[in-house]
């Protein structure tokens, strides 16, 4: 069988930070570089390589990961020929700025409105460092400070610190980072036993995806093979205005959990809706073996878990199989959600003024159909679910003439003038290579 169609996971030439499981709790830094110099490029490219292949080769087991990737304008900077440029896929040769409304970047979320120079030409290289603990940190993000020292060619255009509290909660107070797919031949198996592992393509590029054929991938075979795309994402969330919408409309402390439960999917602890539909369950939401233990089809009308949730939504599962016309398989990705910023204290109902929020990253190999899709139809739209007129009640681009139904006995309940809970600050589409292109990156001659 020939290379590109070989089904084992070539897990030594993937980038560690793209299948790892995060250790949790965690900290952690994002860096942006901008090159200037295209031999000091390269050379950074060769250090990152070095660091990276010793990461994923040697016995530590402490957990830190360090990840590299590289956006369109960053790979045009290293000298990657046209040919190979135009072989990249759509979304990620125009920018993540220029689909800003498709996306439904607009308003507030507005590319003229993000950090300088998130969406910019001047965004090359993007290095993530995670850690279990700061000491640990600190000696990664060393490593990447050595990386980039003394090639004036680099500059270091933006950076940001993130963290997962112990409690894995997000700044609206929800635990996060439930329900990632498994993807076969990682050696990890699904938290889900009724959703068996995505084929390894729908993730890394080079192997057979959920349709059986291999997904289009860069060329030559050694820049695209075991790369898979990023979107980076900074999210900036309106925590008090969230609580007092809630608070608004609720009748009691009870009342307020469960509205924001059924805004959610899940109970704040992570205890699904579906499994613990009238009251928080923090033993089942802290429980990793039951905690995605679940299905939606039998909770077709949403009495338990209302169908326009923002994890149902995300994820709808077996809902929209009755009719065969969508395989929610081709439209999983992994996920990860980083908190930055202070929290906003509990009970707090006042804006403190503090930029909080959550640095979304998504990994797979197909932009348009993974996350843009599930963006633009599943998030943005309520089409899919009957209701064309609603979006997602935690991060769809309300405009306070948005609503949301919660189905309930004898009559449903409509939440009604839905504020924007999220803000986009920028982002990015990215391209991690895997460790053999880094080298080939490093070596180009152009």
């Amino acid at each position: 069988m020939p290379a590109a169609h070989h089904p084992d996971l070539e897990l030594d030439d993937i980038q560690a930070g793209a299948l790892a499981e995060r250790p949790s709790p965690y900290v952690g830094k994002y860096l942006l570089l901008r090159i200037t110099d295209r031999a000091d490029g390269r050379e950074l490219v060769r250090r990152l390589h070095r660091i990276a292949t010793a990461s994923r080769t040697s016995e530590r087991t402490d957990d830190t990961t360090l990840t590299v990737a590289f956006s369109y304008h960053g790979l045009e900077a290293l000298g990657v020929p046209q040919t190979s440029l135009d072989s990249f896929a759509p979304e990620f040769r125009e920018g993540m700025a220029a689909r800003a409304a498709v996306l439904g970047d607009v308003g507030e979320s507005s590319p003229e409105h993000w950090e300088a120079p998130l969406g910019s030409t001047d965004v090359h290289v993007a290095i993530a460092a995670l850690s279990p603990d700061a000491a640990r940190l600190e000696a990664a993000a060393e490593q990447a400070r050595r990386a980039h020292a003394e090639l004036p060619g680099l500059e270091v255009v933006w950076r940001q610190d993130c963290y997962q509290l112990v409690t894995g909660r997000t700044s609206f107070g929800f635990r996060d980072g439930i329900g990632q797919p498994a993807v076969e031949g990682s050696g990890r198996p699904s938290t889900n036993p009724r959703e068996p592992s995505l084929k390894a393509g729908e993730i890394i590029l080079g192997y057979p995806d959920e349709t059986g054929e291999l997904p289009p991938m860069p060329m030559p075979e050694v820049l695209g093979r075991n790369g898979t795309y990023v979107v980076f994402r900074k999210l900036h969330t309106k925590v008090a205005a969230y609580r007092n919408y809630l608070r608004d409309r609720a009748s009691n402390r009870e009342d307020e959990e469960l509205l924001g439960a059924k805004m959610v999917g899940r109970w704040q602890s992570g205890a699904p809706l579906v499994l613990a539909p009238d009251r928080d369950d923090p033993e089942l939401g802290a429980d990793p073996q039951r905690n995605n233990d679940f299905l939606y089809a039998e909770d077709a009308r949403g009495f338990k878990c209302p169908v326009g949730a923002h994890a149902r939504r995300a994820n709808p599962r077996d809902s929209l199989y009755q009719d065969g016309s969508v395989d929610v398989r081709l439209h999983r990705m992994i996920r990860r959600g980083t908190s930055y910023g202070p929290m906003l204290p509990p009970g707090e109902l006042e804006d403190d003024g503090e930029d909080r929020g959550i640095i979304f990253v998504f990994a797979g190999a197909h932009l348009k159909r993974q996350f843009e899709f599930v963006k633009t139809q599943w998030l943005n739209d309520g089409i899919f679910i009957g209701a064309p007129e609603e979006r997602d009640p935690l991060v769809g681009p309300n405009d306070e003439s948005s609503g949301f139904t919660i189905p309930q006995r004898p009559i449903r309940r409509k939440l009604q003038n839905l504020p924007p809970f999220v803000v986009t600050r920028g982002g990015e589409y990215l391209f991690a290579p895997g460790l053999n292109a880094m080298r080939w990156l490093s070596e180009l001659d152009t």
